[in-house]
């Protein structure tokens, strides 16, 4: 097709607002808009806009510019340049088989104008034509579509079929006739032009002499569709035409071929079309519209007719459409009647309507008056499933008539609401969480995937088999019938309601009820979608049989409950309850009753036609107030009624819920009652009734739903502080508002009740404690939910009222009060006014305000006789204040306070001028000897780090490791001693191995009941009040109480482990096993410290207690503070003791007494400092003491007291005495240097047993309050003039310091580097057996989990085995060694933690020097460490599956038999589960457990219960 090229300019608007990725809101409303492959192309007033399917914009060109006088076209130009006209499009068509979009309309002068714009680029103008196109006014109901004409052509037709209004018959001037229907050529063959009419086609039109307003219109094959109203005739009725053409190559041909049809409704007096889709795939051609069955166009419902043209009759003699002059004479014919197939839908307001099919269903997508998209799903017998609402605007901005499908993926609709333009998707699968709940959707683009285990589109299942809804609507996903065949032989038929992706051959089911033999399989019982049993005895008991189906395809496990009883023994009143009795056990019910299966009807519905049998008064309502509310509901809604006093709920129903929601009742009277109405997913009118307690529901009253209220404004927008200024709220729908909240206060404002829907009133809430200027948010609150106004209230500290004046008048006093400008732009409404004279308040009238020179002037006025005022009080909000009068004294005392001004300047400046030089000589000195002190601490830091060798003692003596049973009870119980030393048992040889007793025994086989045990776990995580540390002592008692069994211990743990990635909190998969917030995390805890038990002893151990051993020393080289425990040699900044100042090294000759004669020991030489206390210097005697002979001291530490030996006499050395020095009301500590003792001094140690000090003291830190009470090193803060030597400290600067940090690093250094080798080191090429089991586990579950991404694997491993075992071994080596860990050493075992799993992390981090130490420390080592730990988790992926890790399990658990006290582990665990008792079996039935299992939890509750009087042993 040859196209005549031109070129434009390309004009950008950048009015267009993007609102996210699935909208887009124009500067104007949206007037055209269709969608072509990726593009979506959009007409406003002043803009023609292409957007991308993702609704981003792509171009933008206006649509104003000026006509050419010569030819009538149209040129844009720059917005910034003149325009004289604008291009109004009425038709807007994508060609897609040409590459061009069809854009005509008119411009200002109603003269037709159309160009060809490129599709990909509609800022390119390919062709112009003055030519009118379609409509010459804007209306809605004129359409435009492509056809292809006859049978031997290519070419393509654009028809237009325009709206006629008979009353209002004009003509246009630039047009030439008037006519409904034309057909315009798309190519150029004619000489006239590519749209222009031929001489032949100025006949191709047909015309109409009543009123027609067009809906829609289509081609299927050769035949073409057109659907309008039609009003004509005396009675002026609406009605429906259906008009054939048949596309024929001759375009008069075509028009003259018309036939038509009547769309008629029963039943319904008046009924309009508002809009249609055709449903796809014929033949039949079924057809779906949207019909208005009164004037108000408020009751609508969707409507589905069989259009399949019928072209028998005769053409041309509609009697409402004629193609001639000639043919409008001729006689007519009556058309042809066509009744819907079935009303599918009702709802108010609907607009829109866009069919699709999916496999055999039908789906409808309905847009409505109110800004909601509904969709309808409806089977081959055209049933409809319950409606789903995908999008619902907030406000009731009606949907666009019309809606098209996303041509690319099928998965999102395109959709118009005023000025926006939507991209919404045509399901909500990733919603449903359950299989139960995605089949129960009914939605037939959803599909349950069985590798995934999640509700998704089928596509998203390619590597996977997948389960749907059926071909035909069902209620139940599973439903049974139990028959009696005539040889009285029972059967259960199950059928299963669903289709399969693949075929289902791998049906299995599995019944089971009180005894494992229950079917006899003689017949062929498994044939998809059949699943039939036929009892082994031919009686059911009259109580009835609790049978588990366990139904499995593939992977697909599906659990159902199911209780058979004999339907002949079902008996009783025929009522509606005994009905659903019958019908819910799969009997039938028949006129006589209850009875089998193939005897009567097995339907639900027919129990609900019959009559409540309750002989009560059936209860009326009356009314419901409020009965318009918003779609987020109404707390306590009131019902009026009569006989209501036996309701126990109210029913909410519509088509919008297949299940009816219900509320339960309070308050009643049996006159009223009180209940919530719940929130709505949609928006229109509901039906209410009221229940009984037989399940009958009565009366029928209406609720509606309505959009959610919006605010706008709030006038005025300030608040001041004190709160309570009047202000109003403006917007919409405010009448449904329940309070009012601010952001800054969590009061509720209660609203006036005669508020209105667009105005609100209320009064602000106080900011108490609050300062300054601050903006405060305004929420609705609309029954449970907070919905934000658009504009904040600032809030601006109270008015100030300076003074007043009072003057006489006539008859008064007129009162002008001063106040200070401000943001409140206060009225005088707002103000009270009263003077006050001897007491009395005197109201003054407010008369008007001024504003001068940052000045309010109130003025009002006081009908007195008092001559003059001189107080007033003032009152705005709930705030009074009172004024003075303002007088001459004050004037005077004003005059003076100015005088004496400049004398006391000059005073002050002479001496200050004599402190200055005092201070500047004082400052240089304390400068000096600053910088000096700053010089040789860096120097000797400089000096340290040089010099500082790993020179710490090697030989610590035994390591201290504790048995395995303490170890375990410390990880398991970390912070309950009680429960610690329960669960452990003493082992001697008098000991007797703990039976358990019948309680005990049955809870432990309980416990062996996977099913339980995992439901058990899952039922108590889902309460609230089970705590992060009920799970971890929950997980604890499992793991004492499971020991013996470490092989099922495992099993159960991956079980948990499972349903903890697929949880939808774990969306996140690198965030798992990263804290201990579940109980399997604390079980895997556990778990790998029983593995890893014997590796921790044999190879790491040793450099474990080497590594803390050797930071404990390095960290006593230094001065260490007693009270706070910092220390100059440290690795944790947190814990330096950069306040220290000078101190020296000191060897003391240690004498210890022997017996009580004065006799004493060879000297021990001990290391220790001036600085140090008595008590520590106790403690450094006694540790080389233990370092020395390899076993302590046999006087523990307080118990001993030492001598300093002077002048040949001993002097006791004590931590406080008389001498100590006091700062304020805090004692100093006794020092080394304090008493004066020298290098190489002699300290006698005595047990204060056998030598009584002189003094009875014992040790300070006894005190409750020792770290308020005294200090050590770091010097109490209090005033200068209590220190009894203000100079004696010098000033330290702690990042002179931070130089310590690195020289303790060195010295432990090797130890640490020794202690990470051995964890990931790899004796004889082999990980710990337990270690590689764990990290195969994690492989299997991101390879069933589809996770590619190799950093979720190496941080699943880094968090259960670095993160979670080794670093609590690290931080807490008192778990392994018999040893005391100081909060010191705490800190720095952290950062040497955090080393290791910096270790592990997969980030680089870039470290400046505003990073933390602890990072900076390690951060050159850190690199090195990382490859060695690729390379450890490379070693252990390929080394091969264990294949003795079950034999490893039971060798572990029989090491360690009978050292933990099972009885007490599971008497602890069951106090749990009488706890959460109710909880725990409702999760065993949502699990489908058997009967017996349910039983055997009873039977184990019995018989703790017997238990109850007795004292557990």
């Amino acid at each position: 097709m040859l196209l005549l090229p031109s070129l434009v300019l390309i004009f950008w608007g950048g009015t267009g607002l993007c609102l996210g990725r699935d909208g887009f809101k124009f500067d104007g409303d949206v007037r055209h808009f269709t969608v072509a492959k990726d593009n979506v192309y959009v007409s406003t007033d002043k803009k023609l806009y292409q957007l991308s399917r993702n609704l981003t914009l792509v171009q933008t060109v206006s649509q104003r510019g000026t006509l050419a006088l010569e030819n009538g076209l149209f040129y844009r130009v720059p917005e910034t340049e003149k325009w004289n006209v604008t291009f109004s499009v009425n038709v807007l068509l994508p060609f897609v088989e040409n590459g061009t979009l069809i854009s005509c309309g008119v411009t200002d002068n109603k003269c037709g104008y159309c160009e060809l714009l490129d599709l990909a680029n509609v800022s390119n103008v390919l062709y112009r034509e003055h030519v009118l196109v379609g409509p010459f006014e804007r209306g809605t109901a004129s359409l435009a579509f492509l056809v292809n004409p006859g049978q031997t052509t290519t070419d393509t037709l654009i028809l237009t079929a325009i709206e006629q209004d008979k009353d209002k018959l004009s003509e246009n001037p630039c047009s030439s006739g008037v006519g409904l229907l034309y057909l315009h050529a798309t190519n150029n063959i004619q000489k006239e032009g590519v749209f222009s009419f031929t001489a032949e086609d100025s006949n191709a039109k047909f015309s109409s002499k009543g009123s027609v307003e067009f809906v829609d219109g289509f081609q299927s094959g050769f035949v073409i569709y057109l659907l309008s109203n039609v009003r004509s005739g005396p009675q002026d009725n609406n009605r429906v035409r259906l008009i054939w053409l048949e596309s024929k190559t001759s375009k008069v041909d075509t028009m003259k071929s018309l036939r038509g049809a009547t769309l008629e409704i029963p039943g319904r007096n008046f009924s309009r079309l508002l809009a249609a889709s055709r449903v796809p795939d014929g033949p039949p051609h079924l057809w779906s519209g949207v019909f208005s069955t009164d004037e108000t166009q408020k009751n609508t419902e969707l409507i589905l007719f069989d259009v399949s043209a019928d072209l028998s009759g005769h053409s041309d003699k509609d009697p409402d459409f004629y193609s001639s002059r000639s043919e409008e004479l001729t006689v007519k014919e009556t058309p042809k009647k066509l009744e819907p197939k079935k009303v599918l839908f009702k709802q108010n307001y609907m607009t829109s309507v866009l069919a699709v099919r999916h496999k055999t269903w039908m789906v409808f997508f309905i847009g409505s008056g109110d800004g909601q998209l509904i969709k309808v799903a409806v089977d081959n017998n055209y049933h409809t499933a319950c409606p789903i609402v995908l999008y619902r605007a907030d406000d009731d901005r009606k949907v666009f008539p019309n809606m098209y499908l996303d041509e690319v993926d099928h998965r999102h609709v395109f959709l118009v609401l005023k000025n926006q333009v939507k991209r919404v998707a045509v399901s909500k699968c990733s919603t449903y969480k359950s299989l139960q709940d995605c089949w129960s959707s009914q939605d037939p683009q959803c599909v349950w995937c069985d590798t995934t285990k999640r509700c998704a589109f089928a596509d998203e299942c390619q590597d996977s088999n997948w389960l749907s809804i059926p071909e035909d609507y069902q209620r139940k996903m599973v439903s049974y019938t139990v028959d009696e065949q005539s040889s009285g032989q029972i059967t259960l038929d199950m059928s299963l309601h669903f289709t399969m992706g693949q075929k289902a051959s791998n049906l299995t089911c599995q019944i089971t009820g009180r005894s494992d033999e229950l079917c006899s399989w003689e017949i062929p019982s498994l044939q998809f979608p059949k699943c039939t049993c036929n009892l082994l005895n031919s009686r059911l008991p009259k109580e009835g049989l609790t049978v588990s189906v366990k139904i499995m395809l593939g992977k697909i496990e599906l659990l159902e409950q199911v209780k058979l009883m004999p339907c002949p023994d079902i008996i009783g009143p025929t009522t509606s309850i005994l009905c659903q009795q019958c019908i819910k056990v799969g009997c039938a019910w028949t006129k006589n009753g209850c009875s089998w299966a193939s005897a009567g009807v097995t339907n639900g519905s027919v129990c609900e036609r019959m009559k409540s049998e309750m002989n009560i008064a059936k209860p009326e309502i009356f009314s419901i107030e409020p009965s318009i509310v918003s779609f987020y509901g109404k707390n306590n809604a009131v019902l009026s009624g009569s006989n209501l006093s036996d309701v126990t709920r109210v029913r909410i129903q519509t088509d919008m819920y297949c299940i009816p929601q219900e509320s339960p009742v309070w308050n009643n009277t049996g006159m009223t009652l009180m209940f919530h109405i719940p929130p709505a997913y949609n928006k229109g009118k509901v039906n209410v009734c009221v229940l009984l307690p037989d399940g009958s529901c009565h009366s029928n009253s209406e609720i509606t739903y309505m959009s959610a209220p919006s605010c706008t404004t709030v006038t005025p927008s300030s608040s001041w502080i004190s709160g309570k200024r009047k202000l109003t709220v403006v917007g919409s729908l405010l009448q449904n508002v329940e309070g009012i909240v601010h952001s800054h206060s969590l009061q509720k404002i209660r609203v006036p009740a005669d508020h209105n829907s667009e105005t609100l009133t209320y009064y602000s809430v106080a900011a108490e404690n609050t300062q300054g200027v601050f903006n405060s948010t305004v929420f609705l609150k609309v029954a449970n939910q907070s919905l934000a106004c658009h504009e904040a209230v600032t809030y601006y500290p109270d008015p100030v009222f300076t003074t007043f004046t009072s003057t006489k008048t006539g008859d008064g006093v007129r009162i002008t009060i001063q106040k200070k400008a401000d943001e409140f732009n206060m009225s005088t409404a707002e103000l009270l006014v009263w003077g006050v004279h001897h007491g009395e308040n005197q109201s003054c009238i407010m008369e008007d305000k001024d504003t001068s020179n940052s000045t309010d002037f109130f003025n009002c006025e006081i009908r007195t006789t008092v001559t003059r005022f001189r107080h007033i009080k003032i009152m705005y909000g709930d705030t009074t204040i009172t004024l003075q009068h303002s007088s001459s004294h004050l004037f005077l005392l004003m005059l003076l306070v100015l005088l004496l001004i400049p004398f006391i300047i000059i005073v002050v400046v002479i001496f200050y001028r004599s402190q200055q030089k005092k201070l500047t000589v004082k400052m240089n000195k304390l400068m000096e000897n600053l910088e000096l002190d700053i010089r040789n601490d860096i120097r000797q830091g400089f000096v340290d780090l040089q010099t500082e060798k790993a020179e710490l003692m090697e030989n610590v003596g035994t390591i201290p490791f504790l048995d395995y049973k303490h170890f375990a009870s410390r990880i398991f119980f970390p912070e309950t001693e009680a429960l610690m030393t329960l669960c452990i048992t003493d082992i001697c040889p008098d000991t007797k191995k703990v039976e358990l007793d019948e309680c005990c025994q049955s809870l432990s086989r309980l416990i062996k009941n996977q099913l339980f045990l995992t439901s058990m776990v899952h039922a108590l995580e889902e309460q609230k009040s089970f705590t992060i540390k009920d799970k971890c002592t929950v997980a604890s008692l499992l793991t004492v109480a499971l020991h013996s069994n470490l092989s099922y211990l495992t099993e159960v743990m991956e079980a948990l482990l499972k349903a903890l990635m697929q949880q939808s909190s774990n969306l996140q998969p690198k965030l798992l096993l990263r804290r201990t917030e579940s109980t399997v995390e604390k079980l895997l805890t556990n778990w790998m410290s029983i593995c890893l038990y014997g590796f921790l002893r044999e190879s790491v151990g040793q450099h474990l207690f080497l590594m803390v051993s050797a930071l404990t020393q390095q960290i006593s080289k230094g001065p260490v503070d007693c009270v706070t425990e910092k220390s100059l040699y440290t690795l944790s900044e947190d814990w330096l003791l950069w306040q220290a100042q000078d101190f020296s090294a000191l060897k003391l000759k240690v004498l210890f007494a022997v017996g009580s004669d004065g006799e004493v020991s060879d000297a021990l030489e001990v290391n220790a400092l001036n600085c140090d206390t008595v008590e520590q210097v106790k403690e450094k005697i006694l540790s080389t003491f233990k370092a020395k002979f390899g076993f302590p001291y046999h006087t523990p530490l307080r118990d001993i007291c030492i001598e300093h030996e002077r002048d040949g006499s001993f002097v006791p050395l004590e931590e406080v005495d008389a001498s100590s020095e006091v700062i304020g009301e805090v004692t100093m500590l006794n020092t080394l240097a304090h008493y004066e003792v020298p290098d190489g001094a002699t300290i006698k140690v005595l047990s204060r047993g056998t030598h009584p000090p002189l003094s009875p003291q014992g040790s300070v830190k006894d005190d409750q309050d020792f770290s308020g009470k005294y200090f050590h090193l770091i010097d109490p803060v209090v005033d200068e003039g209590q220190r009894m030597n203000p100079e004696r400290k010098k000033l330290k600067l702690k990042e002179v310091h931070l130089t310590k940090l690195l020289s303790t690093k060195v010295a432990v250094h090797s130890f640490v580097e020794n202690l990470f080798r051995s964890i990931w080191g790899m004796p004889q090429s082999r990980a710990p057996r337990a270690v590689k089991h764990f990290f195969d586990f994690l492989d299997s579950q991101a390879d069933s989990m589809k996770i590619v991404d190799p950093d979720v694997l190496h941080i699943w491993k880094t968090n259960s085995l670095p993160l979670r075992f080794w670093v609590n071994i690290m931080k807490n080596p008192q778990f392994v060694f018999d040893m005391e860990k100081t909060p010191h050493l705490d800190g720095c075992l952290s950062v040497i933690a955090q080393a290791f799993m910096d270790s592990f992390s997969l980030s680089d981090i870039q470290l400046g020097k505003h990073a933390p130490t602890n990072k900076l420390l390690y951060a050159k080592d850190i690199p090195q460490f990382k490859q060695e730990v690729k390379v450890y988790y490379k070693q252990i992926r390929d080394q091969p599956p264990n294949t003795d890790f079950k034999d490893f399990l039971l060798e572990e658990s029989k090491k360690h038999e009978d050292e933990f006290n099972e009885a007490a582990a599971l008497k602890e665990l069951f106090k749990f589960i009488q706890r959460y008792f109710t909880e725990i079996l409702k999760k065993l039935e949502e699990n489908g457990a058997p009967a017996e299992l349910v039983m055997q939890l009873h039977h184990v509750k019995k018989l703790f219960d017997e238990r109850k009087g007795c004292t557990w042993s």
